[in-house]
């Protein structure tokens, strides 16, 4: 007995959904590389600076005292588990992300209600002994209860930031420059066509 074998022709919708999904997978990754997605990943500071508008920012932490001992992370991501770390990370580098993308950053730059409970949390963390130590020694146990009650940058204003307002307020920062989206392997194709 012979089996017939009969060529059976793929949908017509197999090869432009390929297509398609070829397509918008390699935007995805072109996005991905170009946007130096993982770089958010690290706690490097310079990753802080992708976008043009933190430039005072980085520029004013890495003239200030705070720059020997923290980076961005240590005082503007939660540090109580990994998980919410990164959560975050990713929930506020998002909303930069499409801020930046669609032109929406205003300019004058402010800190949102989460991260000014994430930063004022990080201070007592690490600057935990001014707020137990003996409130006798030098201060009435009332200005020690009030200075429980505030946020730390109510009075140390300048730390570490100075008073930067806006993305015009240090306008010759040296800042690490951004790099060329460019691959170097293109480049090199290009120079040689020329």
């Amino acid at each position: 007995m012979r089996i017939i074998r009969f060529f059976i022709p793929p949908p017509a919708w197999r090869l432009p959904v390929i297509l398609a999904l070829a397509v918008f997978s390699g935007l995805f990754v072109f996005a991905f590389y170009v946007s130096k997605a993982p770089s958010y990943l690290s706690d490097k500071p310079e990753t802080c600076v992708n976008c043009h508008i933190m430039a005072p920012q980085y520029a004013t932490w890495s003239h200030n005292s705070h720059r020997q001992y923290t980076h961005c992370n240590d005082c503007h991501v939660p540090h109580n588990n990994i998980l919410n770390k990164y959560y975050f990370k990713a929930k506020d580098g998002m909303r930069h992300a499409t801020m930046f993308t669609l032109r929406l950053e205003p300019q004058v730059i402010h800190i949102k209600k989460a991260g000014q409970k994430v930063v004022q949390n990080n201070c007592i963390r690490c600057h935990e002994d001014l707020l137990t130590e003996d409130p006798i020694k030098d201060l009435t146990r009332q200005a020690h209860d009030y200075r429980k009650e505030r946020q730390c940058w109510s009075c140390h204003r300048e730390t570490p930031h100075g008073r930067v307002n806006s993305l015009s307020s240090v306008p010759y920062a040296r800042v690490p420059l951004p790099q060329s989206p460019v691959p170097d392997w293109l480049k090199k194709l290009l120079k040689n066509e020329q």
